[in-house]
């Protein structure tokens, strides 16, 4: 959906877990706000500089308000902190979106393994599956039971294994032998889901895993093993030489292009450039491997290219 920015105005804010606050937010003129789906996020675009994306995880039917979980970390770059800290009923917030990386595919059978806030982006996913009388099963971990937000509107069959008491989720014995047709939703830590493609790694599907990062895992520098590649913007016509350690991103900036963009960790999804020619190197966490496959667009901040020119719709 959009990536236009526009203010909405703080709702309500309350304590959902220790650590934790739920926003709302809604328009000031108290319009109907864009429609979205499960597994969207909004862009906040803080006043301190920083833009961080946040899950919705209110009722995709409430058109009236957006709701996202905010967890304070104080090691973070400062977007927990400014929100836990900062803002007040009636303030408004800078926003884009919603934009949606992480939908929800339909399945004969889904499971959802949630670790921390990684919950929120599952709440609206495993309520639509619940509406309509699908099968599913959820996992929820948290370091301890009153950390785990929104854990009262998880229904009594979601499996809720607190660290201080249960140890780390089951996973051999959720995901050992999967229904048929299974499709998992996996959010949180990025040791969690590598976990969670290991013990899905013979089921012969690699998109059976379907996961969204709030960080982008640590990468090793392969400059040394990069190749320099041309590309060239079709709607100006610009060309340039893109050599190891650049970024297509930086380049393209550079030479002028417009281009929403935010992580440059190949996470978010903003800077997602249609490939008009060539083949790309994808390095992203946002398209699946089918997706990847396609050849029909790539994350410019982190992916390169597999050819020696790429044509991009820039």
């Amino acid at each position: 959906m959009g990536t236009s920015e526009r203010d909405l105005v703080v709702r309500t804010i309350t304590a959902v877990a220790d650590g934790v606050i739920a926003i709302e937010l809604a328009d000031p003129d108290g319009g109907a706000l864009a429609p979205w789906s499960p597994g969207a996020h909004l862009d906040l675009v803080l006043p301190n500089g920083l833009t961080r994306q946040y899950s919705l995880c209110g009722d995709v039917d409430d058109t009236s308000r957006y709701r996202i979980g905010v967890l304070r970390e104080p090691q973070s770059r400062g977007g927990s902190e400014w929100l836990h800290t900062e803002p007040a009923v009636g303030d408004r917030l800078t926003v884009r979106g919603p934009r949606n990386n992480f939908a929800l595919v339909d399945a004969a059978h889904h499971v959802f393994v949630a670790g921390g806030i990684g919950v929120t982006p599952l709440l609206p996913m495993l309520d639509a599956v619940r509406r309509r009388g699908g099968s599913w099963q959820m996992i929820y971990g948290g370091r301890t039971r009153d950390a785990m937000a929104f854990r009262g509107e998880l229904p009594p069959e979601v499996e809720i294994v607190p660290q201080d008491e249960a140890g780390h989720p089951d996973l051999g014995r959720l995901l050992d032998d999967p229904k048929p047709g299974t499709l998992v939703y996996c959010c949180g830590p990025a040791g969690l889901i590598e976990a969670v493609q290991q013990q899905c790694a013979g089921w012969g599907d690699p998109d059976a895993v379907r996961y969204e990062l709030f960080a982008a895992p640590d990468a090793e520098d392969d400059s040394a093993d990069q190749q320099p590649f041309e590309v060239e913007l079709a709607h100006t016509g610009t060309s340039f030489v893109v050599r190891p350690g650049e970024s297509i991103l930086t380049r393209a900036v550079a030479a002028g292009a417009d281009i929403d963009f935010d992580c440059r960790d190949g996470i978010c999804g903003s800077c997602e450039t249609p490939i008009l020619d060539g083949r790309a190197d994808h390095r992203d966490h946002v398209l699946t491997a089918a997706e990847q496959d396609e050849q029909s667009c790539l994350m410019i901040c982190v992916s390169r290219s597999a050819t020696p020119r790429l044509v991009l719709d820039l």
